[in-house]
């Protein structure tokens, strides 16, 4: 017969179950994840015209670009100018709140420029705004 002693009992009760504490941590981390704000960018870079007027602009979630030679970038994918407004009505019923900046070069054209604007306007967003340097 064996014979338990009193150490070996509260050896066993002393140990710290750390099952609660990675559970906790790890719905923080979805919590996080869930409720971060990502920065969406265009896909190419391009050299915006200065303005001393600017202002920062909240809730985007169309960025467009123009570059030099008058291609259009949204979501690091190179657009035909006449799928535009197919492409903006999709993001913006997944962000209906959200607003379109179009990040035009400073040697695009002014007739791709307003294509996108319209394209943009044609797809039911209004809020749309021309990103600049400040100077």
């Amino acid at each position: 017969m064996r014979k338990h002693s009193k150490a070996g009992a509260e050896e066993n009760s002393s140990e710290i179950d750390l099952t609660p504490m990675l559970d906790v941590v790890f719905i923080m981390l979805i919590f996080f994840i869930v409720t971060a704000s990502f920065i969406k960018e265009a896909g190419v870079e391009v050299n915006r015209p200065e303005a001393s007027t600017s202002t920062k602009k909240e809730n985007v979630n169309i960025l467009i670009a123009v570059t030099g030679t008058n291609e259009i970038w949204i979501d690091k994918r190179r657009v035909d100018k006449r799928a535009v407004r197919s492409v903006v009505e999709r993001m913006h019923a997944e962000n209906p709140k959200g607003a379109v900046v179009i990040q035009a070069d400073k040697a695009s054209n002014t007739e791709t420029v307003t294509a996108v604007i319209d394209a943009s306007r044609a797809a039911g967003v209004y809020d749309v705004s021309l990103a600049t340097e400040d100077s």
